[in-house]
C-alpha cells in the first residue's frame, strides 16, 4: 500500500502512466483486438465520439492544468519576470517554423505537397510533458518551467497557424463569443470573485464556443487558466484558488485524462507494413 501511495505521489508516476498507457495502445492496435479498439474510437457520446470527448473535451482540463502550472512559474516562480518569459516565446516560435521550413525545403518544389508545411509545427504536448514529468526530479524547476511554456505556446502558435490557414470551417460568430466570455471571466477576476462556480459555468460556455468554431477547443484550458486568481478572500479567510484547483486536477489529469489520450492516440497499427 505504502509503494502505491509513494507512486502516486511521485512525480514522475504522470509520465509513467503515460508511456505505459502508449506501449498499450500500440501493442492493442497490433493485436486481434485491432478492429474493437479503432471501433471503440467512433462509438459517440452525444454530439461526439470518444476520441473527440478525450482530444477536445478531456485534454481541455489537461491545458487547463498545464496552464495553471505556468500562471504559477510567471507570478511567484522561474517566469516571474519578462526576461525570463522571453526565452520559452522565442523557443516556441523557433519550434514551429523550423520543422515548417524543413517540411518546405523537402518538399516544397511539389506543388501537391506544399500545402502541407504546418502539419509538423505543433508539438504533443502531452507527450512533452509526459517525459518532463518521467525524470522527476531530475529536472530541474527552471528546466519544467521553461519546457512547459514551450510546448503550450508552440501549440498556441500551431492551433492559430491551423486556424488561418487551414480553417475554412472557422466561425467567427462563435470566435466573438468566445471573446465575450473571455472578457467577462477577466472582469470576474478583477472584481474578486474566488469561488469555483462561476468560473466553472463561464469555462463551460468558453469551451463549447472554442468548440464549436472550428478552432481547437483545448485553448479554452489555457484561456480559462490565465484567469482563475491567485489569491482572494472567502469571509474574511485567505484562499488559494490557483492552487486548489491545480491540487483537484493533478491525480485526474496523471491517472486518467493523459493516460486515455496516450492509449487511444499512439495505436498505429502496422498491419500493412512489410519488410519490403
Amino acid at each position: 500500500m505504502n509503494y502505491i501511495k509513494a507512486f502516486i505521489q511521485s512525480e514522475s508516476s504522470g509520465g509513467i502512466m503515460l508511456l505505459f498507457a502508449a506501449i498499450l495502445g500500440v501493442i492493442t492496435a497490433n493485436s486481434p483486438l485491432a478492429e474493437q479498439y479503432f471501433s471503440l474510437m467512433h462509438v459517440y457520446w452525444g454530439p461526439m465520439d470518444i476520441l473527440e470527448w478525450v482530444n477536445d473535451g478531456l485534454m481541455a482540463l489537461f491545458f487547463l492544468y498545464v496552464g495553471l502550472a505556468i500562471k504559477s512559474e510567471m507570478i511567484s516562480g522561474e517566469l516571474n519576470t519578462n526576461s525570463k518569459r522571453v526565452l520559452p516565446v522565442l523557443a516556441a516560435f523557433a519550434g514551429v517554423v523550423t520543422p515548417a521550413l524543413v517540411y518546405f525545403l523537402i518538399a516544397g518544389s511539389l506543388p501537391e505537397y506544399t500545402h502541407g508545411w504546418g502539419i509538423p509545427t505543433a508539438t504533443d504536448i502531452a507527450f512533452a510533458i509526459g517525459v518532463i514529468m518521467m525524470l522527476g526530479k531530475r529536472v530541474s524547476q527552471a528546466m519544467k518551467a521553461f519546457l512547459s511554456a514551450l510546448a503550450v505556446i508552440d501549440d498556441l502558435i500551431a492551433i492559430i497557424v491551423i486556424a488561418i490557414f487551414y480553417g475554412a470551417g472557422v466561425d467567427f460568430s462563435y470566435l466573438i463569443g468566445a471573446a465575450i466570455v473571455t472578457g467577462a471571466l477577466w472582469y470576474t477576476n478583477k472584481q474578486g470573485y474566488v469561488r469555483p462556480v462561476l468560473y466553472v459555468v463561464l469555462g463551460a460556455v468558453l469551451w463549447y464556443f472554442v468548440l464549436k468554431s472550428g478552432v481547437h477547443a483545448t485553448i479554452a484550458g489555457v484561456v480559462l487558466a490565465m484567469t482563475i486568481p491567485a489569491t482572494g478572500k472567502i469571509d474574511g479567510e485567505t484562499v488559494y484558488p490557483m492552487h486548489k484547483w491545480t491540487d483537484k486536477l493533478k491525480n485526474w489529469v496523471n491517472f486518467l485524462i493523459i493516460p486515455l489520450f496516450s492509449f487511444l492516440n499512439a495505436g498505429v497499427s502496422f498491419a500493412d507494413v512489410s519488410a519490403d
